[in-house]
């Protein structure tokens, strides 16, 4: 049985017929059968109908987050203390979404996003997102000074940015407020000296840990032993991290699942020790 009517089968061998320019079926009155050309057809219409099948069963699996894949762009800068917890939440109540992580400068994501080579990003931007980026706030974070425990720094419970003159600085070269760190440094009478510059965030800090100088860095971005961090005033400096997509552009399921549960979970860890919702300002 074929669920389909003998009308509909008979429109639907014809159709084939025409676009073939042959017969596939001998019609007589108790007798009907394949036509050679028809006989010839089989093992090719046959080949067919296994891989529509095997196509509906992989669009099936897929709608139902079964062997789903979503491409995640995330910054050089962003440290996993933050949003591994979340990851592990998804991943647990999702378990048929495989989840490829891209590292790269927001830039760079930016591009991949609109390519389509990435479904969404974690990016934060001093000066926000141009259309057609759409940008949904997800955690805020302040800027810290790290340093070693051996540095006079470390005694301390907050450090002003006008103590930081003098200070031999550790330049992260992918951190996405170089300009706006500076530039606020300078306005408030603090000019650091240039030590060492990388595109590592670990060699950087490992170098912090070994009293080489310091560095700025988001408050939930140090992975590494013998960092010391302090909160950084007069002015506090901060960033929010958003979950970048495409407006406009059509989420598939997995994407979808992943900005519902981004929207749902409660950031842990809040400056002043609360939960932070997500806000639900993006468009479902």
């Amino acid at each position: 049985m074929c669920n389909v009517s003998q009308p509909a089968l008979t429109r639907a061998i014809q159709k084939m017929e025409d676009e073939l320019g042959g017969l596939l079926f001998s019609r007589e009155r108790n007798n009907t059968h394949l036509t050679e050309l028809g006989r010839m057809l089989v093992p090719n219409l046959s080949e067919v109908l296994t891989r529509t099948q095997a196509a509906k069963e992989t669009a099936q699996r897929f709608l139902r987050l079964d062997s789903a894949h979503l491409k995640l762009g995330v910054m050089c800068t962003i440290g996993p203390v933050r949003f591994v917890s979340f990851l592990s939440c998804f991943r647990a109540d999702n378990p048929g979404i495989e989840i490829t992580l891209t590292e790269a400068v927001p830039d760079r994501l930016c591009d991949l996003l609109m390519k389509g080579e990435l479904d969404v990003a974690l990016i934060a931007r001093p000066d926000g997102f141009a259309s057609p980026l759409q940008a949904q706030p997800l955690y805020r974070e302040r800027f810290v000074i790290a340093c070693s425990a051996g540095h006079p720094f470390a005694l301390k419970n907050v450090v002003s940015i006008a103590e930081l003159d003098g200070q031999p600085y550790l330049a992260r070269i992918n951190c996405e407020y170089f300009d706006t760190l500076r530039d606020t440094c300078h306005a408030n009478g603090a000019h650091m000296v240039g030590a060492f510059r990388s595109e590592r965030e670990d060699w950087i800090l490992t170098m912090v840990a070994a009293g080489m100088g310091v560095c700025f860095l988001p408050e939930f971005s140090n992975t590494i032993p013998g960092v010391i961090s302090r909160p950084v005033i007069s002015p506090a400096i901060e960033r929010e991290v958003c979950l970048v997509t495409v407006a406009g552009r059509r989420w598939s399921s997995p994407v979808s699942a992943f900005i519902r549960a981004v929207k749902q979970y409660r950031w842990p860890q809040g400056r002043d020790g609360t939960d932070t919702p997500a806000l639900e300002t993006a468009a479902a």
